[in-house]
């Protein structure tokens, strides 16, 4: 999977949830390139903020969207790893 198709999946995801993506293109590059060499290297796209402990179980919970992001969204505005933001209206 390369960025530019992660980042359109993803865009499409933040939209249908009422989110947005890092308006930081920098920002926004890094987190893709950290999810895409998580693919590669680990077979999903482990947030790149979370540790991947090799428990394929435990590990499913930080597979982007994490199950941590809304929660995270709600409290600060984004999620831990600054991909996904809340939109203001």
């Amino acid at each position: 999977m390369t960025e530019k198709e992660l980042r359109k999946k993803l865009e499409e995801y933040a939209n249908k949830a009422g989110f947005k993506l890092n308006p930081d293109e920098k920002i926004l590059e890094f987190v893709l390139k950290g999810l895409v060499k998580n693919k590669e290297k680990h077979g999903e796209i482990y947030c790149p903020c979370r540790v991947v402990t090799g428990d394929k179980e435990k590990d499913k919970e930080i597979i982007c969207p994490c199950v941590f992001h809304k929660q995270e969204i709600k409290e600060t505005g984004h999620c831990k790893c600054n991909l996904f933001f809340a939109k203001s209206d």
